[in-house]
Order: structure tokens, then C-alpha cells, then sequence
């Protein structure tokens, strides 16, 4: 799985753009939109988001003195997630958000090794992951200004991993994959604004996750040997849609 980038993920960004007039000044008289929105407790819509996944990754103290191995890098990789949105407004601003999210994430490993002759041979290992993702956030909004207010965000999320390769067998070196655990947790912190358009409120957010747990399943293989753990990071643009 080597997801494209999802182009069709700005159409909402420009429908928003283009639905704002709506809420500009008519006749030199400002509409506030939406104005009982938050009045109402509980709040639900759905996300649509762009991410680019990555590894902090550790090698091992006797890694760079291995005989064959010579260099070990990642390379950051985009992807996308798909969303509901579950939010419960505690005071006029902080909100407590669920997030249940389907998320397609994609990671490169690149190795070199010396070979007998002298030659380097040169791997790249694909980390595909599909996600199925449970955060659950912290929000504080400050209050409207217009249609328009900003937030900060926080919290954690748990996170299955649907396609997980911990059980493939490592038998032939070419077709060897890195494994990983099944179960990812993170902290993830951020921004964003939100802008309270006629019929919805669009919101638009940029967060990062760092996981905690290494979830590197060492199986003895060499591009496994090397490496003490890796755990998760990703950064994550968000378009949310609540109603």
C-alpha cells in the first residue's frame, strides 16, 4: 500500500474558502453564524486529514561497528486518515473530543550493507500500517471572535494496527519485512481555527503524535539486528465538519 496523496482532501478546504463570503459583511452589518452553536452540548461531524508518518528510531551501541552494515535511515512517507468527530463541550471552552479514525500510513527504512567484495548493497523496506485509531483530546477554544475562533489540543490516542506483519515469515532476504507490534499509543498536541460558516462549522488543525512504546519486533533478521527500537511520529493536517 503505497497511498497517493489524496488530493480530493482540499476540495473541502476550498469549499469552505469559497462559502465564506457568506459570512462576510453585508451592507456594512457583520451575521454572525451559527450563533446558539454553542449552546448545544454534544457536537458531531466527521474528518477528513493528510499525514505524513516517520520513526524516531534508536540502533543499537554496536550497530555502527557491525561489519556489514553501513548506513540506516527513514524516510518520511504521506497518507491519509478518514474520521468521526464526537465532541462534548465541558465549559464555553474546553471540550472533551473523540475521534475514532481510519488512518493509512506509510514508512521507508533504508539500509546499505558492505557485501564480501567490497560493493555496497543498497534495501529499502516499505512500513505500511492501517490504522484504526481512538484519540481522545482535550480542546480550549478561545471565545468567537465574529465567525472565527482559535484552539489549542491535546491528549492521547490508542491505535490497532489492521495490517500489521507481525506473523509473516522472514524466510527469503529479499521479501524480508521489518515487523511490528500491533498496539501503538501516542500523545498529540496542536492547533487550529475554527470558522462558523452558514449551515456548519469548518475547522482546520495541524497536530503532532509521538508514540511511546517501541514497537519494533526484533526476529533476528539483519535489518532487524541493528536497530534497539522504533516508535512512531507523525504530523497530521485536519479539516473537520460539525454540525
Amino acid at each position: 500500500m503505497r497511498p497517493r496523496k489524496p488530493l480530493f482532501l482540499l476540495a473541502p478546504a476550498l469549499a469552505a474558502c469559497l462559502a465564506l463570503p457568506a459570512t462576510a459583511q453585508r451592507g456594512g452589518v457583520k451575521v454572525q453564524n451559527l450563533p446558539n452553536f454553542d449552546l448545544h452540548r454534544f457536537h458531531f461531524g466527521f474528518l477528513l486529514s493528510y499525514n505524513t508518518s516517520d520513526f524516531l528510531m534508536t540502533l543499537k551501541p554496536s550497530a555502527p561497528f557491525a561489519d556489514s552494515v553501513l548506513v540506516i535511515d527513514h524516510v518520511k512517507q504521506p497518507g491519509f486518515n478518514l474520521g468521526i468527530v464526537a465532541s462534548l463541550n465541558m465549559t464555553d471552552n474546553l471540550s472533551l473530543r473523540f475521534l475514532p479514525t481510519l488512518a493509512f500510513e506509510e514508512r521507508i527504512l533504508r539500509y546499505s550493507f558492505r557485501k564480501a567484495n567490497g560493493k555496497t548493497a543498497n534495501f529499502q523496506k516499505p512500513v505500511e500500517s492501517t490504522f484504526l485509531e481512538f484519540p481522545l483530546l482535550l480542546k480550549f477554544r478561545s471565545d468567537r471572535i465574529n465567525n472565527f475562533a482559535v484552539y489549542l489540543i491535546g491528549g492521547g490516542k490508542f491505535g490497532i494496527d489492521m495490517g500489521t506483519k507481525k506473523d509473516v515469515n522472514n524466510a527469503l532476504d529479499e521479501d524480508i519485512v521489518v515487523k511490528l507490534a500491533k498496539y501503538d499509543y501516542s500523545a498529540e498536541v496542536g492547533g487550529g481555527i475554527d470558522m462558523f460558516l452558514p449551515y456548519f462549522k469548518f475547522g482546520i488543525e495541524l497536530k503532532t503524535g509521538i508514540g511511546i512504546p517501541n514497537l519494533l519486533l526484533d526476529d533476528g533478521t539483519r535489518f532487524s539486528n541493528p536497530l534497539q527500537s522504533l516508535r512512531t511520529r507523525t504530523y497530521v493536517l485536519t479539516f473537520t465538519f460539525e454540525g
